[in-house]
Formats: structure tokens, C-alpha cells, sequence
């Protein structure tokens, strides 16, 4: 790929990648809660599933939202819902030390984190927009996709880790229960209000 066309793409795919949404603030609380190590799987997760949406949308599935534009919007019903969910189970979620059955209280795994992907409306927008915009035509199409998903893949590693490390930072000035109290409830607040911003950008 020529440079003209990848440093484009690597800024698009820090400042994608970086801005507030719901992955960076799930791993922000995720590593205020279970430190980085037990988050790197959820890291890792977002990471292996916006690699794999790209690679759908570059097999074509884009062209499918251009058709029919209500996939789009089931899209983002079905991802705001999810999201309003997560941030009942965050507000809700008790301190680290106690022990509960709900998701919440455990890390997320490789393939959650990836499936996740699938109902966050800003990972489909940023893959449909970093595949039509940054891939070329003809013989160099395939070679070009391939840019793309290596850059995304490791941007979002960095990214997704420097939120993580700021979330074990904020996790450390978390002493007492109310503490907590107050941090998750803030998160669940920060959470929905990410469905405001996927219906009004």
C-alpha cells in the first residue's frame, strides 16, 4: 500500500480506535476490576472481532447495508438495547471482593469480547468506512484489505491497552464499598449515554 493512502489509515484507525465508545469504556472498568492480565482476554477479543467484521465487510456485507438501510437500523435498536443492559449490570455490579454469579463480576473471554463486535454499532461503522474508504480496486484489492486489517488489529491492541492500564490506575484510588459504589454507577451512566451517541452522530 502506498504511503500516501496507509498513513490515512493508521490515523484513522488511532482515531477510531482511541475516542470514547463502548469497548474502551468496558475495558476501562474491566481493568479498574480485574487488573490487566485477567482483562487481556477481552483485549485481545476486541481486537480478534473487529479484524473479523472487516473482513466481512471486505467479502462484500457492506454492499448489503447500502441495499437495504433498515439493517442499519436493526442494527442500532439491537445494539442500544445491549448496550442499556451492560450499563444496568455495571451501575449495578458490587465491589471486586464479592462473590456473585453475574456476568459482570468476571473478566470477559476471547470469543465475548468478540462477539461483542457484533452488537456495537460504532465497530460496524468504523469497519464499513475503514473498508470503503482505504481499500483499492482491481489486483490490489486483497492486498490492501490485508493493510487494513493489520493496522487495525494493532492500533486496537495499543489502544484497547492504554484504556485498560487507565482503568487499573483509577482501580487502584478505589478503597471503600461507596467508592466503588459511586465508580460503577458513573460507568453504567457513561455506558448508556454511548447510545446517544451512536443515534445522534
Amino acid at each position: 500500500m502506498e504511503s500516501g493512502l496507509l498513513f490515512p489509515l493508521i490515523a484513522f484507525a488511532w482515531i477510531s480506535c482511541f475516542t470514547p465508545g463502548p469497548n474502551n469504556l468496558l475495558l476501562t472498568g474491566a481493568g479498574a476490576r480485574f487488573g490487566f492480565w485477567k482483562t487481556t482476554q477481552h483485549i485481545f477479543g476486541i481486537s480478534g472481532g473487529l479484524v473479523l467484521m472487516l473482513l466481512i465487510m471486505a467479502c462484500g456485507a457492506g454492499a448489503l447495508f447500502q441495499q437495504w438501510p433498515m439493517l442499519q437500523w436493526a442494527l442500532k435498536i439491537g445494539g442500544s438495547a445491549y448496550l442499556l443492559y451492560l450499563a444496568w449490570m455495571i451501575a449495578n455490579a458490587g465491589v471486586p471482593e464479592m462473590k456473585s454469579s453475574g456476568a459482570s463480576q468476571k473478566p470477559w473471554l476471547f470469543h465475548q469480547a468478540a462477539l461483542f463486535q457484533f452488537m456495537n454499532p460504532k465497530a460496524w461503522l468504523m469497519s464499513i468506512s475503514a473498508i470503503g474508504s482505504f481499500t483499492l480496486v482491481g489486483e490490489q484489492y486483497w492486498l490492501s484489505v490485508f493493510y487494513v486489517l493489520l493496522v487495525f488489529f494493532l492500533v486496537c491492541l495499543k489502544t484497547s491497552s492504554v484504556w485498560t492500564l487507565f482503568g487499573v490506575k483509577l482501580g487502584s484510588w478505589l478503597k471503600t464499598a461507596t467508592a466503588w459504589m459511586i465508580w460503577n454507577r458513573s460507568m453504567g451512566v457513561l455506558t448508556a449515554a454511548c447510545v446517544a451517541l451512536i443515534w445522534f452522530e
